[in-house]
């Protein structure tokens, strides 16, 4: 399993973290769930706005940092009024998963 991680910063001025991870709700998982190879997203935030957005994939093609199939650029482009700058980003492999119990190699 692969992991891209987002790093980002709300623009709190513009919009709460709760109107920001609402309309992530909203309007970018149900497009996520139809990527291939997608297996879940954590997104993350403080107060502030800082945040943190971590998508599994089920291989390393499918998670580029990069994002070659365009779908980032695009879902990014729709929402860059809400940040504070462009986001980061990079991919991980994961190597072990705990998320209910016993950990997990994977």
């Amino acid at each position: 399993m692969f992991a891209r991680v987002t790093q980002l910063e709300i623009d709190t001025l513009r919009t709460s973290v709760d109107e920001s991870v609402a309309l992530f709700e909203a309007e970018v998982l149900p497009v996520l769930r139809t990527q291939p190879a997608y297996r879940g997203v954590y997104v993350l935030a403080t107060p502030t706005g800082s945040g943190i957005l971590i998508s599994l994939w089920d291989t390393a093609a499918a998670a580029p940092a990069d994002a070659d199939s365009g779908f980032y650029a695009e879902e990014l482009s729709k929402y860059v009024t809400i940040f504070k700058a462009p986001p980061g980003r990079e991919r991980y492999e994961v190597r072990l998963a705990d998320s209910m119990g016993a950990p997990q190699a994977v």
